[in-house]
């Protein structure tokens, strides 16, 4: 397990940066405090208000408790909108957001970048020079759209990549029936649907197409009687649960959403130990670790906050 470096904070009078050394293990308890003086650094954290978003504040709580700082809890504040003004405005001072949201809605672009270190380049040097907002590290897990069915059906139809859909399309049109979040506008956002079909070359069957519930996306392909395939979110702990089978997305077309903690810049240089604190914690955060953690929530029922001590304490970050 990766430990975290613990820092040495320099408490000399007037000395107010901290260096970092190899040693200890876990997070340490003075990491943000940046002088015998001085009051221990305050953090507002937030975040969407979803599983996978909350979880996310809670490790980020979590930690910046240990390490020695205060922090207030803002989780849950509501879409990405609302939270991302909350940190702009300085209502919170760091949450995670994703690489190509963005990209696509902060920053108005209307076309995303499949590498996703080029992503996060791009959205990091952008963002920072238009808004003020740094992106430290980002963590592999890829949060992004994929298009589900259960084993069965994919062995039964020969579907194994998004491309087949195509085949099966011209061959077995009544078999290509898609079902999709009824709350999620993937039906008509240029990296959703729409998209999909421009640079695959099919187009589903209007009557195909149908809408249903968060859950149902994700039981009514593994059941295989409303629809054959669902589209799901990657990192989703109801794949994991249901057994589905993720279509390779074989042209690349969906956008990369590689979580990355967001702060504003002029808070990073007043506590610059954030970045060295969250790298080796964001490292570990993949896509299977996510679909674990979601799990925990999502279908198992444990408080966020619990399944955040859980996976900082068997990471070997907390003790």
């Amino acid at each position: 397990m990766l430990v975290l470096v613990a820092f040495v904070i320099l408490l000399a009078a007037g000395c107010g940066a901290g260096g970092s050394a190899a040693g200890g293990g876990s997070i340490t308890e003075d990491q943000f405090r940046l002088s015998g003086t001085q009051r221990d650094a305050q953090f507002t954290v937030g975040s969407e208000g979803f599983a996978e978003q909350e979880v996310l504040g809670n490790i980020t709580i979590q930690a910046l408790e240990t390490a020695g700082a205060d922090v207030t809890d803002r989780t849950g504040l509501g879409g990405n909108e609302d939270v991302r003004q909350a940190l702009e405005s300085g209502e919170i001072d760091l949450y995670w957001e994703y690489t190509a949201t963005g990209w696509l809605v902060f920053l108005s672009e209307t076309s995303f970048i499949s590498d996703p270190q080029k992503q996060y380049e791009a959205v990091a040097k952008q963002d920072l020079e238009e808004n003020g907002i740094r992106w430290l590290e980002p963590a592999p897990a890829n949060d992004t759209y994929a298009i589900a069915a259960s084993e069965e059906t994919s062995n039964t139809l020969g579907v194994e990549s998004v491309s087949d859909l195509g085949r099966l399309i011209e061959e077995r049109p009544e078999e290509a029936t898609l079902c999709f979040n009824n709350d999620d506008d993937f039906r008509t956002r240029f990296d959703g649907l729409p998209g999909m079909e421009r640079a695959y070359g099919f187009q589903f069957p209007e009557n195909n197409l149908i809408e249903v519930s968060v859950e149902a996306a994700y039981e009514a392909p593994q059941e295989g009687e409303l629809c054959n395939f669902g589209v799901v979110f990657t990192t989703s702990g109801f794949i994991r649960e249901l057994d589905l089978k993720l279509l390779e997305d074989d042209e690349d077309f969906f956008a990369v959403y590689n979580p990355s903690l967001t702060i504003r810049q002029e808070t990073l240089e007043q506590y610059p130990q954030v970045r060295e604190l969250f790298a080796p914690i964001s490292k570990e955060l993949d896509t299977e670790t996510l679909r674990k953690l979601n799990y925990a929530v999502e279908v198992e029922g444990k408080s966020p906050e619990k399944v955040a001590a859980t996976w900082l304490r068997e990471s070997g970050f907390t003790e």
